[in-house]
């Protein structure tokens, strides 16, 4: 192994284990937060069937977003997003 890469993952563990007893503040921390699937859907007016359908996915996994049982994670939680800031244009795209 590369002596500088091995120099790294030694200092690269040494901080984690800083960090875990509080002797070292975390970096950068970026949390993006999904918004509320069933104030989107509304913002849409569209029922469950007709928004699940529009952005392919169970009607099922749809009415556990809304009521909190799971959260969307990637492209779904992306298709929301941009459903939430635009949807006028969302659903002109998405009909086509």
């Amino acid at each position: 192994m590369d002596k500088t890469l091995l120099e790294s993952l030694k200092q690269g563990l040494k901080e984690a284990v800083a960090i875990r007893h509080g002797e070292l503040a975390l970096g950068r921390v970026t949390e993006i937060s999904t918004p509320d699937a069933k104030t989107v859907r509304a913002k849409a007016g569209l029922s469950q069937n007709e928004f699940a359908q529009l952005i392919g996915v169970k009607v099922a996994t749809l009415r556990n977003w809304e009521q909190h049982r799971r959260h969307p994670t990637g492209a779904a939680a992306a298709l929301l997003m941009i459903v939430d800031k635009e949807p006028e244009a969302a659903l002109r795209a998405l009909h086509s």
